[in-house]
Protein backbone atom coordinates (compact mmCIF):
# COMPACT_ATOMS: atom_id res chain seq x y z
CA UNK A 1 0.00 0.00 0.00
CA UNK A 2 1.49 3.37 -1.02
CA UNK A 3 1.49 6.46 1.20
CA UNK A 4 -1.41 8.04 -0.67
CA UNK A 5 -3.65 5.01 -0.10
CA UNK A 6 -2.62 4.93 3.56
CA UNK A 7 -3.58 8.57 4.05
CA UNK A 8 -6.96 8.01 2.39
CA UNK A 9 -7.66 4.96 4.57
CA UNK A 10 -6.73 6.83 7.75
CA UNK A 11 -8.97 9.74 6.73
CA UNK A 12 -11.86 7.35 6.07
CA UNK A 13 -11.38 5.70 9.46
CA UNK A 14 -11.28 9.12 11.18
CA UNK A 15 -14.48 10.34 9.52
CA UNK A 16 -16.25 7.06 10.27
CA UNK A 17 -15.20 7.25 13.94
CA UNK A 18 -16.45 10.84 14.22
CA UNK A 19 -19.81 9.89 12.69
CA UNK A 20 -20.18 6.99 15.13
CA UNK A 21 -19.37 9.22 18.13
CA UNK A 22 -21.84 11.88 17.00
CA UNK A 23 -24.53 9.25 16.47
CA UNK A 24 -23.93 7.77 19.91
CA UNK A 25 -24.40 11.17 21.53
CA UNK A 26 -27.13 12.76 19.42
CA UNK A 27 -29.15 9.89 17.95
CA UNK A 28 -30.56 8.58 21.26
CA UNK A 29 -31.85 12.06 22.09
CA UNK A 30 -33.45 12.43 18.65
CA UNK A 31 -35.08 9.00 18.90
CA UNK A 32 -36.44 9.85 22.34
CA UNK A 33 -37.72 13.18 21.12
CA UNK A 34 -35.41 15.19 23.36
CA UNK A 35 -33.79 18.44 22.32
CA UNK A 36 -30.13 19.08 23.01
CA UNK A 37 -29.40 21.92 25.42
CA UNK A 38 -26.62 23.80 23.64
CA UNK A 39 -26.12 26.12 26.62
CA UNK A 40 -25.33 23.15 28.84
CA UNK A 41 -22.75 21.31 26.78
CA UNK A 42 -19.36 20.73 28.35
CA UNK A 43 -16.04 20.77 26.51
CA UNK A 44 -16.48 17.14 25.41
CA UNK A 45 -19.86 17.96 23.84
CA UNK A 46 -21.94 16.00 26.35
CA UNK A 47 -24.86 17.63 28.13
CA UNK A 48 -24.37 18.71 31.74
CA UNK A 49 -27.34 17.79 33.94
CA UNK A 50 -29.09 20.51 35.91
CA UNK A 51 -27.77 18.88 39.08
CA UNK A 52 -24.15 19.34 38.02
CA UNK A 53 -24.42 22.51 35.94
CA UNK A 54 -23.16 25.36 38.17
CA UNK A 55 -24.83 28.06 36.04
CA UNK A 56 -28.27 29.44 35.33
CA UNK A 57 -28.65 31.37 32.10
CA UNK A 58 -30.74 34.56 32.10
CA UNK A 59 -31.50 37.22 29.54
CA UNK A 60 -30.37 40.81 29.93
CA UNK A 61 -27.36 42.39 31.59
CA UNK A 62 -25.95 43.23 35.02
CA UNK A 63 -27.89 46.46 35.43
CA UNK A 64 -30.71 46.98 37.94
CA UNK A 65 -33.37 49.63 37.42
CA UNK A 66 -34.33 50.59 40.96
CA UNK A 67 -37.08 53.08 41.80
CA UNK A 68 -35.89 55.56 44.45
CA UNK A 69 -38.83 56.46 46.65
CA UNK A 70 -37.22 59.65 47.99
CA UNK A 71 -36.77 61.20 44.53
CA UNK A 72 -39.49 59.47 42.52
CA UNK A 73 -36.89 58.59 39.88
CA UNK A 74 -35.50 55.32 38.56
CA UNK A 75 -31.74 54.76 38.73
CA UNK A 76 -29.74 52.23 36.73
CA UNK A 77 -27.24 50.52 39.05
CA UNK A 78 -24.73 47.71 38.66
CA UNK A 79 -26.23 44.51 40.11
CA UNK A 80 -23.49 43.86 42.67
CA UNK A 81 -23.52 47.49 43.86
CA UNK A 82 -27.28 47.15 44.27
CA UNK A 83 -26.85 43.99 46.36
CA UNK A 84 -24.36 45.79 48.64
CA UNK A 85 -27.03 48.47 49.15
CA UNK A 86 -29.71 45.89 49.94
CA UNK A 87 -27.61 43.92 52.42
CA UNK A 88 -26.72 47.19 54.14
CA UNK A 89 -30.40 48.06 54.44
CA UNK A 90 -31.73 44.63 55.40
CA UNK A 91 -29.17 43.20 57.85
CA UNK A 92 -27.16 44.71 60.74
CA UNK A 93 -23.50 45.31 59.84
CA UNK A 94 -22.53 43.75 63.17
CA UNK A 95 -23.66 40.35 61.89
CA UNK A 96 -21.13 37.66 60.94
CA UNK A 97 -19.70 37.73 57.43
CA UNK A 98 -21.24 34.36 56.50
CA UNK A 99 -24.68 35.66 57.51
CA UNK A 100 -24.12 38.74 55.32
CA UNK A 101 -23.16 36.44 52.44
CA UNK A 102 -26.35 34.41 52.90
CA UNK A 103 -28.36 37.65 52.84
CA UNK A 104 -26.56 38.72 49.65
CA UNK A 105 -27.53 35.51 47.84
CA UNK A 106 -31.15 35.75 49.02
CA UNK A 107 -31.33 39.42 48.00
CA UNK A 108 -29.83 38.73 44.57
CA UNK A 109 -32.28 35.88 44.06
CA UNK A 110 -35.19 38.13 45.01
CA UNK A 111 -34.08 40.75 42.51
CA UNK A 112 -34.21 38.26 39.64
CA UNK A 113 -37.82 37.42 40.53
CA UNK A 114 -38.67 41.13 40.25
CA UNK A 115 -36.85 41.39 36.94
CA UNK A 116 -39.43 38.92 35.60
CA UNK A 117 -42.38 40.29 37.56
CA UNK A 118 -41.82 44.03 37.92
CA UNK A 119 -42.69 45.85 41.13
CA UNK A 120 -46.06 47.57 40.65
CA UNK A 121 -44.96 50.79 42.38
CA UNK A 122 -41.56 51.05 40.68
CA UNK A 123 -43.04 52.86 37.67
CA UNK A 124 -40.68 51.93 34.83
CA UNK A 125 -38.14 50.26 37.10
CA UNK A 126 -37.63 46.63 38.07
CA UNK A 127 -37.85 47.03 41.82
CA UNK A 128 -38.41 49.67 44.54
CA UNK A 129 -36.11 50.56 47.42
CA UNK A 130 -38.58 50.07 50.30
CA UNK A 131 -39.81 47.15 52.40
CA UNK A 132 -42.45 46.65 49.68
CA UNK A 133 -39.64 44.86 47.82
CA UNK A 134 -36.35 45.04 49.71
CA UNK A 135 -34.67 48.03 51.34
CA UNK A 136 -31.87 49.61 49.31
CA UNK A 137 -29.48 52.39 50.37
CA UNK A 138 -26.65 53.73 48.24
CA UNK A 139 -23.12 54.08 49.58
CA UNK A 140 -23.49 57.71 50.61
CA UNK A 141 -26.81 57.13 52.38
CA UNK A 142 -25.55 54.09 54.24
CA UNK A 143 -22.24 55.60 55.40
CA UNK A 144 -24.01 58.74 56.61
CA UNK A 145 -25.84 56.63 59.21
CA UNK A 146 -22.66 55.13 60.65
CA UNK A 147 -20.07 56.66 62.92
CA UNK A 148 -17.35 58.15 60.71
CA UNK A 149 -14.72 56.10 62.53
CA UNK A 150 -16.19 52.81 61.33
CA UNK A 151 -18.02 53.82 58.15
CA UNK A 152 -15.21 52.82 55.78
CA UNK A 153 -14.47 49.49 57.48
CA UNK A 154 -18.17 48.67 57.67
CA UNK A 155 -18.62 49.28 53.97
CA UNK A 156 -15.56 47.19 53.11
CA UNK A 157 -17.10 44.35 55.13
CA UNK A 158 -20.24 44.57 53.00
CA UNK A 159 -18.27 44.74 49.76
CA UNK A 160 -16.28 41.65 50.70
CA UNK A 161 -19.39 39.63 51.56
CA UNK A 162 -21.06 40.53 48.27
CA UNK A 163 -17.92 40.04 46.19
CA UNK A 164 -17.42 36.52 47.54
CA UNK A 165 -20.95 35.55 46.45
CA UNK A 166 -20.89 37.49 43.17
CA UNK A 167 -23.60 36.37 40.76
CA UNK A 168 -24.85 33.57 42.99
CA UNK A 169 -28.54 32.78 43.40
CA UNK A 170 -30.78 30.10 44.89
CA UNK A 171 -32.20 27.47 42.53
CA UNK A 172 -34.71 24.66 42.82
CA UNK A 173 -35.11 22.05 40.07
CA UNK A 174 -32.71 24.02 37.89
CA UNK A 175 -34.61 27.32 38.08
CA UNK A 176 -34.15 30.47 40.15
CA UNK A 177 -36.53 30.27 43.09
CA UNK A 178 -39.38 32.77 43.07
CA UNK A 179 -39.84 33.18 46.80
CA UNK A 180 -36.54 33.65 48.67
CA UNK A 181 -38.40 34.90 51.74
CA UNK A 182 -36.51 36.16 54.78
CA UNK A 183 -37.49 37.84 58.02
CA UNK A 184 -35.97 39.14 61.25
CA UNK A 185 -36.39 36.62 64.07
CA UNK A 186 -38.08 33.24 64.46
CA UNK A 187 -39.75 31.86 67.56
CA UNK A 188 -37.40 28.88 67.42
CA UNK A 189 -39.05 27.41 64.36
CA UNK A 190 -39.89 28.85 60.94
CA UNK A 191 -43.29 28.58 59.25
CA UNK A 192 -44.59 26.57 56.29
CA UNK A 193 -45.37 28.93 53.41
CA UNK A 194 -48.97 27.70 53.14
CA UNK A 195 -49.62 28.69 56.76
CA UNK A 196 -48.69 32.31 56.06
CA UNK A 197 -49.12 32.94 52.34
CA UNK A 198 -51.45 31.46 49.73
CA UNK A 199 -49.87 28.16 48.72
CA UNK A 200 -47.31 25.50 49.63
CA UNK A 201 -43.80 26.04 48.27
CA UNK A 202 -41.49 22.99 48.45
CA UNK A 203 -38.42 24.92 49.62
CA UNK A 204 -40.27 26.96 52.26
CA UNK A 205 -40.88 24.40 54.98
CA UNK A 206 -41.05 24.77 58.75
CA UNK A 207 -37.65 23.97 60.28
CA UNK A 208 -35.91 24.49 63.60
CA UNK A 209 -33.99 27.72 64.10
CA UNK A 210 -32.12 27.46 67.36
CA UNK A 211 -30.40 30.08 69.51
CA UNK A 212 -32.44 33.13 68.57
CA UNK A 213 -33.12 34.08 72.17
CA UNK A 214 -30.21 36.52 71.73
CA UNK A 215 -32.29 38.62 69.35
CA UNK A 216 -33.82 41.75 70.93
CA UNK A 217 -36.95 40.91 68.94
CA UNK A 218 -37.29 37.34 70.20
CA UNK A 219 -40.07 38.32 72.60
CA UNK A 220 -42.42 41.27 72.67
CA UNK A 221 -45.46 42.51 74.50
CA UNK A 222 -48.38 44.74 73.62
CA UNK A 223 -51.30 45.94 75.71
CA UNK A 224 -54.63 46.91 74.16
CA UNK A 225 -57.64 48.20 76.05
CA UNK A 226 -60.76 46.05 75.85
CA UNK A 227 -62.50 48.94 74.13
CA UNK A 228 -59.80 49.17 71.43
CA UNK A 229 -59.70 45.39 71.01
CA UNK A 230 -63.46 45.15 70.50
CA UNK A 231 -63.68 48.24 68.32
CA UNK A 232 -61.04 47.01 65.85
CA UNK A 233 -62.56 43.52 65.60
CA UNK A 234 -66.06 44.91 65.10
CA UNK A 235 -65.06 47.50 62.53
CA UNK A 236 -62.88 45.18 60.45
CA UNK A 237 -64.59 41.81 60.76
CA UNK A 238 -68.04 42.41 62.24
CA UNK A 239 -67.18 40.44 65.39
CA UNK A 240 -70.11 41.89 67.36
CA UNK A 241 -68.38 42.01 70.76
CA UNK A 242 -68.07 44.77 73.35
CA UNK A 243 -65.52 45.82 75.95
CA UNK A 244 -67.29 43.91 78.73
CA UNK A 245 -67.21 40.46 77.08
CA UNK A 246 -63.89 40.30 75.24
CA UNK A 247 -62.42 37.34 77.14
CA UNK A 248 -65.46 35.11 76.73
CA UNK A 249 -65.59 35.84 73.00
CA UNK A 250 -61.98 35.11 72.02
CA UNK A 251 -60.73 31.59 71.34
CA UNK A 252 -57.61 30.32 69.55
CA UNK A 253 -58.83 27.54 67.21
CA UNK A 254 -55.50 26.12 66.07
CA UNK A 255 -51.79 26.67 65.67
CA UNK A 256 -49.36 26.13 62.82
CA UNK A 257 -46.38 23.78 62.81
CA UNK A 258 -44.22 26.79 63.61
CA UNK A 259 -46.34 27.70 66.64
CA UNK A 260 -48.23 30.71 65.31
CA UNK A 261 -51.97 31.18 65.58
CA UNK A 262 -53.55 29.48 62.57
CA UNK A 263 -57.12 30.60 63.23
CA UNK A 264 -58.77 32.56 66.01
CA UNK A 265 -62.42 33.24 66.77
CA UNK A 266 -63.40 36.72 67.90
CA UNK A 267 -67.13 36.86 68.52
CA UNK A 268 -68.90 36.03 65.26
CA UNK A 269 -65.71 36.27 63.20
CA UNK A 270 -63.13 33.55 62.51
CA UNK A 271 -59.91 34.96 61.08
CA UNK A 272 -56.42 33.75 60.21
CA UNK A 273 -53.49 34.30 62.53
CA UNK A 274 -51.86 36.48 59.88
CA UNK A 275 -54.97 38.67 59.84
CA UNK A 276 -54.97 38.84 63.63
CA UNK A 277 -51.34 39.96 63.57
CA UNK A 278 -52.13 42.71 61.08
CA UNK A 279 -55.30 43.79 62.89
CA UNK A 280 -53.47 44.52 66.15
CA UNK A 281 -50.12 45.46 64.59
CA UNK A 282 -48.18 42.64 66.26
CA UNK A 283 -44.56 41.74 65.56
CA UNK A 284 -45.53 38.08 65.12
CA UNK A 285 -48.55 35.79 64.81
CA UNK A 286 -46.88 33.48 67.32
CA UNK A 287 -48.48 34.89 70.43
CA UNK A 288 -50.36 34.26 73.66
CA UNK A 289 -53.25 36.35 74.99
CA UNK A 290 -53.81 37.31 78.62
CA UNK A 291 -57.09 38.94 79.63
CA UNK A 292 -57.53 41.49 82.38
CA UNK A 293 -60.44 43.55 83.64
CA UNK A 294 -59.88 46.43 81.25
CA UNK A 295 -57.20 45.26 78.81
CA UNK A 296 -55.71 42.44 76.74
CA UNK A 297 -51.99 41.69 76.97
CA UNK A 298 -50.51 39.99 73.89
CA UNK A 299 -47.09 38.34 74.28
CA UNK A 300 -45.31 37.59 71.01
CA UNK A 301 -42.39 35.36 70.03
CA UNK A 302 -40.28 36.22 67.01
CA UNK A 303 -40.57 39.08 64.56
CA UNK A 304 -41.80 38.97 60.98
CA UNK A 305 -43.84 36.56 58.88
CA UNK A 306 -41.67 33.59 59.85
CA UNK A 307 -41.19 32.08 56.37
CA UNK A 308 -37.80 31.28 54.83
CA UNK A 309 -34.53 32.49 56.32
CA UNK A 310 -34.45 33.97 59.78
CA UNK A 311 -31.78 36.68 59.73
CA UNK A 312 -30.97 36.31 63.41
CA UNK A 313 -30.99 32.55 63.00
CA UNK A 314 -28.55 32.90 60.11
CA UNK A 315 -26.25 34.92 62.34
CA UNK A 316 -26.42 32.28 65.08
CA UNK A 317 -25.43 29.61 62.55
CA UNK A 318 -22.57 31.80 61.29
CA UNK A 319 -21.31 32.25 64.86
CA UNK A 320 -21.30 28.46 65.16
CA UNK A 321 -18.97 28.24 62.16
CA UNK A 322 -21.49 27.44 59.43
CA UNK A 323 -20.77 28.76 55.92
CA UNK A 324 -23.27 30.80 53.93
CA UNK A 325 -24.24 27.88 51.69
CA UNK A 326 -24.98 25.71 54.73
CA UNK A 327 -27.12 28.49 56.18
CA UNK A 328 -29.10 28.89 52.97
CA UNK A 329 -29.64 25.17 52.49
CA UNK A 330 -30.88 24.92 56.08
CA UNK A 331 -33.57 27.54 55.63
CA UNK A 332 -34.50 26.79 52.01
CA UNK A 333 -35.18 23.06 51.73
CA UNK A 334 -33.69 21.26 48.74
CA UNK A 335 -32.15 24.29 47.02
CA UNK A 336 -28.87 24.57 45.14
CA UNK A 337 -26.64 27.61 44.76
CA UNK A 338 -25.88 28.49 41.15
CA UNK A 339 -24.20 31.35 39.33
CA UNK A 340 -25.86 33.66 36.85
CA UNK A 341 -24.70 33.53 33.23
CA UNK A 342 -26.08 36.14 30.81
CA UNK A 343 -27.19 35.37 27.25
Amino acid sequence: MNSKDLRENLMTIGVTTLVIVVCLIILPKLLLGKSIDIDNLNEEGTTISQKTNPYITVEGNKKVEVYRSNTGKTEKIDLEDYIIGVVSGEMPISFEEEALKAQAVAARTYYFTKREEKCDIAKKGDICDTIHCQVYMNKKERKAQWDKKVADSNYKKLEKAVKETEGKVLAYNGEIIKYPQFFSTSSGKTENSEDVFVSAVPYLKSIESKGEEISPKFTGEKEITNLQFASLANKTYGANINSSNVQSNVKVLGRTEGGSIEKIQIGQAIIKGTEFRKLYDLSSANCELEFFKDKVKIKTKGSGHGVGMSQWGANVMAKEGKKYDEILKHYYSGVEIKKIKYK
